[in-house]
């Protein structure tokens, strides 16, 4: 793994402040679907910061609530089996007199009971007790009070989507205290094979006992989640379901945020005329509308598109079906060494790879996110379509349809030549294990927490990744405004961003491609990928001329190609496919995995695009000839 450096740096700082104040330090501790971010997001509000842990690629989050309150990530025990797990046995050995609330499933109080048994034997604690309804509903109810008095601790009974409205919860902090009699096991953070027998059937025992002096009964009734999952979980039935949210969520990226991403364009777009008007022409006019508004306002574009996402997949989560979503693609996706959930930062990704990357948030292990993250800008996201129609049109115009349809085909097969390729190298240690899933019950999504949680991580992206933009933006836009060419000045080819792009056409010379054209556009495609035709319709300087498009397209490519323009054109369809994904991707895989990564990544993409364009065009040049 790697840092991040600025968010990892963020979070070192972050918690070096709370271990400065160690009474006032909370850490949040909990199950996985248990609501402890949920709780998070209604105890902080948006007064809280997303970032990686240090030299790690696991997030984490630090807010203000009664003090500094930590977010760690969801864990059954402290013998630590992923850097998920590690994170939490770090994080608690770094801070041993820090109160931990440890958020409690009353409908599997024993499993709840076994991780309060190894956080709370040695350090202050409060245990909060979710789901107390579903537990009532289920014929299983759990008496608080007598619990309190069993583990000689505060318990405070709560719903995680209201938080603590009546301040409970933190009037219970100054009276955190260890588990009366929890037995202690071996030290936090050793591996599992290290874990004394004799020390886990103790704690077994400890937790039977506790559950027993309780009187819990066993759930006996059936529920209305039981009902609705004797249909979501029937292959028959379920599987529809499945494929109709994923279709949703495909739509959200592809359509339903248009018009939000258009009118936030349109009023970028309008800044920028009025700039124009005020602002002197030349250099200043340039930089500050060409370069740094043009970058801001490519960010802006971004953030509706997320926020539509992270609210979609939010209300999946908090009702309770994101996990049978999970249950059902598993099968799928576990020839790549991931478990279901992967699937939904892939169907996301065909609409956009920016959404998709950050929709790893959901998987449940760091190396799950990591690979997921790296696998999906191969999915052809929607600004890919644009260069695809015009190349097909210009050189395919009887079977367009077929060769857009291959480029989705083709997609598809790099995400699992990729997965199976990465399971055999860099993560042959991910596990293939089966998905042990916890299925919450399910639940109406509370608006304001999940809206509080949308906020802050849209935020984070313009931020960070937003920074990464204007940056490079402004950057591209200095190389075109630096002339090399006098008797070209003003033209692309003429500056030193079109000197640039004609010096790298050699390297795309086997893929038939070695035309400047070509490669600026490319090179402006790592922007963006909608930008590839504008950028075609700007070298030839033929505006919105669809017709003088293709025909200049067809020329270069026949004359780059020695008379195999068609072969060259898929190529560069191809290359296009797989190469480098937006810039606002690779600042997104940067800001959530790091910066060694994401250059490996970017490389690795890269390679394989040149590799295929090349054999495409290679055997397309032969069929040519022969033909």
């Amino acid at each position: 793994m790697t840092t991040c450096h600025d968010t990892a740096g963020d979070a070192a700082l972050a918690l070096a402040e709370a271990a400065a104040d160690p009474a006032g330090t909370v850490l949040l501790v909990g199950n996985p679907n248990v609501g402890k971010s949920t709780l998070f997001n209604r105890l902080t509000g948006a007064r809280q910061k997303v970032m990686n842990a240090p030299g790690t690629t696991v997030e984490l989050r630090v807010g203000a609530w009664v003090g500094p309150l930590v977010d760690l990530p969801g864990t059954y025990s402290l013998v630590s089996r992923s850097p998920d797990e590690q994170v939490v046995t770090d994080t608690l050995a770094a801070q041993p007199h820090a109160v931990a609330v440890i958020l409690l499933d009353a409908t599997a109080l024993s499993r709840s009971l076994y991780l309060l048994a190894q956080v709370g034997a040695d350090r202050p604690v409060v245990a909060a007790v979710s789901l107390l309804d579903v537990a009532r509903d289920r014929g299983s109810a759990v008496d608080t009070d007598r619990l309190a008095a069993l583990l000689g601790v505060p318990v405070v009974p709560l719903d995680p989507r209201t938080g603590d409205p009546d301040g409970a919860l933190a009037r219970a902090i100054p009276d955190a205290r260890p588990v009366a009699g929890a037995p202690r096991t071996t030290p936090t953070g050793a591996a599992h094979d290290e874990v004394a027998l004799a020390d886990v059937e103790r704690l077994f025992e400890w937790v039977h006992g506790i559950v027993g002096e309780l009187g819990t009964p066993a759930p006996v009734r059936r529920t209305r989640t039981d009902a609705v999952d004797d249909v979501l979980l029937n292959p028959w039935f379920g599987a529809p379901v499945f494929l109709a949210a994923m279709w949703l969520l495909f739509q959200l990226t592809t359509t339903a945020a248009a018009p939000l991403m258009g009118f936030v364009d349109a009023g970028v777009t309008a800044v920028a005329d009025a700039a124009r008007g005020v602002l002197p022409d030349g250099w200043v006019e340039g930089l500050a509308v060409d370069g740094v508004l043009v970058g801001v306002g490519t960010v802006l574009t971004f953030l509706p598109l997320l926020a539509v996402v992270y609210l979609a997949l939010a209300l999946l989560e908090d009702s309770g079906y994101l996990a049978r979503a999970g249950f059902l693609a598993d099968r799928w996706m576990r020839t790549l060494g991931l478990d279901g959930r992967a699937m939904l930062p892939l169907v996301i990704g065909f609409g956009c790879n920016v959404p998709a990357v950050a929709a790893t948030q959901t998987l449940p292990s760091a190396k799950q996110r990591l690979l997921t993250g790296l696998l999906v800008p191969w999915t052809t996201c929607a600004a890919r379509l644009p260069v695809y129609v015009l190349l097909a049109g210009a050189f395919f115009p009887e079977q367009a349809g077929t060769a857009i349809f291959v480029m989705y085909l083709l997609s598809l097969g790099l995400v699992v030549a990729g997965g199976l390729v990465a399971r055999r190298t860099a993560f042959r240690t991910l596990s293939r294990e089966p998905l042990l899933l916890v299925l919450p019950a399910y639940q109406r999504p509370r608006l304001r927490p999940i809206l509080s949680s949308v906020w802050v991580r849209v935020r984070s992206f313009a931020l960070k990744a937003g920074s990464i933009i204007v940056v490079t933006l402004t950057v591209m836009w200095v190389l075109m405004a630096v002339p090399v060419d006098e008797d070209a000045e003003g033209s692309v080819e003429g500056s030193l961003y079109g000197a640039t792009a004609a010096a790298v056409a050699p390297t795309l010379a086997p893929a038939g491609l070695d035309d400047w054209h070509v490669t600026a556009a490319l090179v402006s495609g790592f922007v963006a990928k909608e930008v590839v035709v504008g950028s075609l319709g700007q070298s030839y300087a033929v505006g919105d001329d669809a017709a003088a498009l293709d025909e200049g397209i067809r020329a270069t490519l026949d004359e780059s190609s020695g008379g195999a323009g068609a072969a060259a054109a898929l190529a560069l369809m191809v290359f296009v496919l797989g190469y480098t994904p937006c810039l606002a991707t690779v600042s997104e895989q940067w800001r959530r995995f790091g910066a060694r990564w994401t250059v490996v990544g970017m490389a690795v993409q890269l390679a394989v695009a040149w590799v295929l364009a090349v054999v495409v065009f290679q055997a397309g040049a032969v069929l040519t000839r022969l033909l």
